[in-house]
């Protein structure tokens, strides 16, 4: 950070993320490809915050993703979230101010300035004004030079003052690109004329034994690190293939999966094994499994394993059998012409089948102080954010089966995690709600509400201070310091100091986009309507599996198996109506009637060719029946 606030002037942006976070593994391929885009302009960093929890703790990291942007060693400006916008929009903007502040006003220039504008000033004045702009740059500037904000603001003013201002020259020029320093160079030099003779008529060797125990440490770990770096490109270069490895055809596409959970892959296995080549939509989140930070217990054949490793599995499967992928978040279906249209974010997805399995959304309490400070201790999410409140105190409101996992959760790395159930007994497996109660570090407080979540300054790193430019009228960021809990039955309220919030009190179907495209469970609000026992739904053609038609069991083996019901209903209902693989038949048809085409040809004997006049007549061993008809 130093070094870039001092001699490249370049900007440093920092994203703090974990492996085990979704909405991370989503926005890593663009945080790359934007890096790529602006190389030379700024500097890019990721930070494991698993790895690096100190790091993360001191910057006052709270939700993942989070981005960090610096320049001049000051943070100017932050988010959190997997919003690409943003990240474009924040970047660009920290590029423009460090090119803006890239200026450097040496006090000779200043001197002549003066003496051309106003004589009358004496050169100690002239001084008192320079050193008063060096003061306001208080960090990274030993010199103590008239640089940045503070000798842009210097120059505006003198211009309004005077018609136009001093000149200036850019503080930070681009590195020469060296390979090694000139020491180095020198060394090596002498090194090779020193072994020259005795390496003379041999084949160039590293000289190894010419180097220290030092050295060769240093020139491994240099090697172990170029290996690591490339294995990680590798992975994420395989990871940004994967998630676009969809591609536009002049034909429909025979069947589109909405959804990358359980119900979308297992659908997705059975279409591509059913050899219909399906398409599935969806960011690289793998759904609520994705986010299952503990083992996965509860379906046949697994052990030890958890959420985002059985996603990935159920992946590279459907990929086997030939399934593409667009990592897009679907906005609308049009079903009111036929083929039907599938739109994203930046595409059109022509469909004859679409299966619905967008699964659900975590559910909020919408209670005060909860809004305002998600990304500053309040979060869905203990596996994304649990690790952040290592040795803290955390509260945990809900009682079914995801408030347990994540209570179990933050238990392995917090000082304390307490309960709140707004019932006396858990809604919750009996096996998982045991091993709560049973837990040492986990305390449950019953019949208890949430009414107010309560919020401080944060006294994280505030890299602002100091700046020329300090803006008094920003928002200070607040970070959770208790909760008020109330006692359904007396009324009672009291006040916990804890340091984050975490909120599993269920999902809501992700539905939204099919908002007028299909009718709706009038007895379950936001649940698709499925025919019977079937997956179809009032719209021939769509189909839902999963939570976005499970109001009552929802659970991962569950919506697996609806999702391989709703492939099922897709390849029986395209039979049905005649819709075969369009580009295959065009390929037959159009190979059929060059077939046709080359039968009507009528081939004289003039314009035969014989390959065995070529050979010199010679028909030595062939088959006595063969030659004869020849």
């Amino acid at each position: 950070m130093k070094k870039h606030a001092t001699v490249t002037g370049l900007p440093v942006i920092v994203d703090f993320y974990s492996d085990g976070c979704g909405p991370c593994r989503m926005i890593a391929p663009i945080f790359k490809k934007l890096a790529k885009e602006v190389e030379g302009k700024a500097v890019f960093v990721k930070v494991d915050t698993n790895a690096m929890y100190e790091l993360s703790s001191r910057y006052g990291v709270r939700s993942l993703p989070t981005f960090k942007f610096f320049l001049g060693g000051k943070k100017v400006q932050e988010f959190s979230g997997a919003g690409e916008q943003q990240l474009r929009h924040y970047t660009q903007d920290v590029i423009n101010r460090a090119e803006r502040e890239n200026v450097l006003l040496s006090v000779e220039t200043l001197v002549e300035y003066y003496k051309e504008k106003d004589a009358s000033k004496s050169e100690e004045d002239i001084r008192k004004v320079y050193s008063k702009c060096s003061d306001m740059v208080k960090e990274n500037n030993p010199g103590k030079l008239c640089v940045g904000g503070a000798a842009t603001n210097l120059v505006r003013s003198l211009k309004k003052k005077y018609g136009d201002g001093p000149k200036t020259e850019k503080r930070f020029q681009e590195e020469p690109k060296k390979e090694e320093d000139d020491g180095d160079l020198k060394q090596q030099s002498q090194q090779r004329k020193a072994s020259s003779s005795a390496s003379r008529g041999k084949s160039d060797q590293p000289n190894l034994h010419l180097a220290t125990k030092e050295q060769l440490l240093e020139a491994l770990e240099k090697l172990n690190d170029a290996e690591r770096e490339a294995q990680v490109e590798e992975e994420e270069d395989d990871d940004a293939e994967f998630e676009h490895s969809w591609s536009p055809s002049p034909f429909p596409e025979r069947v589109t999966i909405i959804g990358g959970g359980p119900a979308g892959l297992s659908a997705a296995i059975y279409a591509a094994r059913a050899g219909l080549k399906p398409v599935v939509v969806a960011p690289p989140m793998g759904g609520q499994l994705q986010g299952k930070g503990v083992d996965v217990e509860n379906y046949p054949g697994l052990f030890n394993v958890t959420g985002p490793a059985v996603i990935s599995l159920m992946r590279q499967q459907a990929i086997e059998f030939g399934a593409k992928f667009e990592a897009e978040i679907v906005t609308g279906i049009d079903a009111s012409s036929r083929p039907l249209k599938v739109t994203t974010n930046s595409s059109v997805i022509e469909t004859h089948a679409v299966i619905v399995a967008t699964g659900a959304e975590s559910k909020w309490l919408d209670v005060k102080g909860e809004y305002e400070m998600r990304g500053g201790g309040v979060s869905s999410c203990a596996t994304c954010d649990g690790h952040m409140y290592r040795g803290k105190h955390v509260l945990v409101v809900g009682g079914g089966d995801t408030a347990m996992e994540d209570a179990l959760v933050l238990a392995r790395t917090s000082e304390s995690v307490t309960v709140i159930h707004r019932r006396d007994t858990f809604r919750a497996s009996k096996v998982l709600a045991q091993r709560v109660m049973e837990h040492p570090s986990i305390s449950i407080k019953w019949n208890t509400v949430l009414t107010e979540i309560i919020g401080k300054a944060s006294d994280a790193v505030d890299a602002t201070s100091g700046d020329a430019e300090l803006d008094l009228d920003a928002p200070v960021q607040r970070v959770v310091s208790g909760a008020v809990l109330k006692d359904v039955y007396t009324g009672e309220q009291t006040k916990l100091d804890v340091d984050a919030v975490f909120v599993a009190i269920g999902h809501t179907p992700s539905t939204s986009f099919l908002e007028g495209v299909v009718d709706f469970n009038p007895e379950h609000p936001g649940y698709v309507l499925t025919q019977g026992t079937s997956t179809r739904t009032s719209v021939p053609g769509i189909f839902a599996c999963g939570d976005v038609a499970d109001s009552i069991y929802r659970q991962a083996i569950t919506s697996a198996g609806s999702g391989a019901a709703a492939a099922l209903d897709a390849e029986r209902w395209l039979s049905e109506e005649g819709l075969g693989n369009e580009e295959a038949e065009f390929e037959a048809e159009l190979l059929a009637e060059l077939m046709s085409d080359g039968d009507k040809r009528t081939i004289t004997d003039a314009d035969a060719y014989n390959i065995y006049e070529d050979a010199g007549g010679r028909m030595t061993g062939m088959k006595e029946s063969v030659a004869a008809e020849l």
